[in-house]
C-alpha cells in the first residue's frame, strides 16, 4: 500500500515537513496536559486539525505514529487529496467514543488510519500472512486479522455476469457469515466483522493486479451487503481505491451504485450508502425482483 520515494528532494521536503509536525504535536500535547484549552482553540482555527486526548496512552500512540512517518523512507500510495477525503469524513463523523472503521488491507499507512480514529475501533483485514507479520512486528498495537479470500482476479468477469442467478447474492436474501451459496460473499471473516456495525469501510486490498491475486470483488460486494444491512440509523461511508483499474471500477458501480457516489479524487471513490429497511420507500427495484443492487 506504499511506494518508495525516489527523489532526494521529496525525501528532504517530507523530513522537514514531518519534523515541523512533530514539534507542533509535542507543543500541542504539552498544552493538553497542562489544560490550556484556550491555546488549543486558537490553534484549531488556524489549522486543519485539532488534537484531543483522554489519556497519556492516547498521546503516546499519536506521537509514536508521527515519529514513525518522520523516520520512514516510504510515502503513502494514496495522494494527500485522496487521504483527505477519508480524513474529513472521520472528522465529521467523530463522536466521543470514535467511529467503527473497517479497512481491507494492512500496510505502512495503517498507523495513520488508526491514529485518525484514536478513540474509535479501527480493524484491518490482510490476506498476505508474511506481510501481516511484518507490519504487526513494526506496529504491534494495530487491531488486525489475517484472512483468506475465496476468489481470484481471473474469475472477475464470470462472477460479475453470474451472481444474479444466485438468490443469496441478491437483496433481500444476500448475507455474509456462512453464506456458501454466493461466491462473492466473504463468509469466513472474524466474528467481530459481522457483529460490529461499520461507519466507514476502506477497500484498498486485497491484491488485484495479477490473474491469481484474490482481487477486490468480494470485498466490494461484502461492503455493499454490510452497508445495506446496517441495523442502526445513519449511512455507511465506503471508499474504494484504485478505481482506475477495470475490476475495481466495474464492481464498485455494480454493487455500491453510481447514485451513491458522492466524491472522487484521483484513484479514490467515496460512496455514501444508507441502510435498507423492509417496507422502506427508498428500497431499490431489485427488492421487487429485477436482480441488481442499484
Amino acid at each position: 500500500m506504499f511506494a518508495a520515494a525516489t527523489a532526494a528532494e521529496k525525501r528532504w521536503f517530507t523530513a522537514v515537513t514531518l519534523a515541523a509536525v512533530i514539534a507542533g504535536a509535542l507543543l500541542i500535547s504539552s498544552f493538553i496536559r497542562s489544560g490550556d484549552r484556550s491555546v488549543l482553540c486558537s490553534l484549531s482555527s488556524a489549522t486543519t486539525t485539532t488534537t484531543t486526548a483522554s489519556s497519556d496512552d492516547d498521546d503516546d500512540n499519536l506521537l509514536s505514529t508521527i515519529l514513525h512517518y518522520a523516520t520512514t523512507p516510504v510515502t503513502p500510495q494514496q495522494s494527500l487529496a485522496e487521504i483527505r477525503i477519508t480524513y474529513d469524513v472521520l472528522r465529521r463523523s467523530a463522536s466521543p467514543s470514535g467511529v467503527n472503521f473497517l479497512v481491507f488491507g494492512l500496510g505502512h499507512d495503517s498507523p495513520m488510519w488508526s491514529a485518525f480514529n484514536q478513540r474509535g475501533t479501527t480493524l484491518f483485514l490482510e490476506e498476505d500472512p508474511k506481510w501481516f507479520q511484518i507490519v504487526l512486528k513494526k506496529s504491534p498495537n494495530l487491531n488486525a486479522h489475517s484472512i483468506e479470500y475465496p476468489t481470484r482476479l481471473v474469475q472477475a468477469r464470470d462472477l460479475l455476469s453470474s451472481y444474479r442467478s444466485e438468490p443469496y447474492c441478491l437483496p433481500p436474501k444476500a448475507f455474509l457469515r456462512g453464506n456458501r451459496r454466493c461466491r462473492l460473499a466473504l463468509a469466513d471473516l472474524p466474528r467481530e466483522v459481522y457483529e460490529r456495525e461499520w461507519d466507514l469501510i476502506m477497500i484498498d486490498a486485497p491484491k488485484g493486479y495479477y490473474k491469481e491475486a484474490p482481487g477486490r470483488m468480494g470485498a466490494i460486494f461484502s461492503a455493499a451487503v454490510m452497508a445495506r444491512g446496517r441495523r442502526s440509523d445513519g449511512p455507511t461511508h465506503v471508499f474504494v481505491h484504485d478505481v482506475n483499474r477495470r475490476v475495481e471500477r466495474a464492481f464498485a458501480l455494480e454493487f455500491l451504485c453510481k447514485k451513491n457516489l458522492v466524491k472522487g479524487i484521483g484513484r479514490l471513490w467515496h460512496f455514501v450508502i444508507h441502510p435498507v429497511r423492509e417496507g422502506d420507500a427508498n428500497r431499490t427495484a431489485v427488492d421487487g425482483g429485477n436482480g441488481g443492487f442499484c
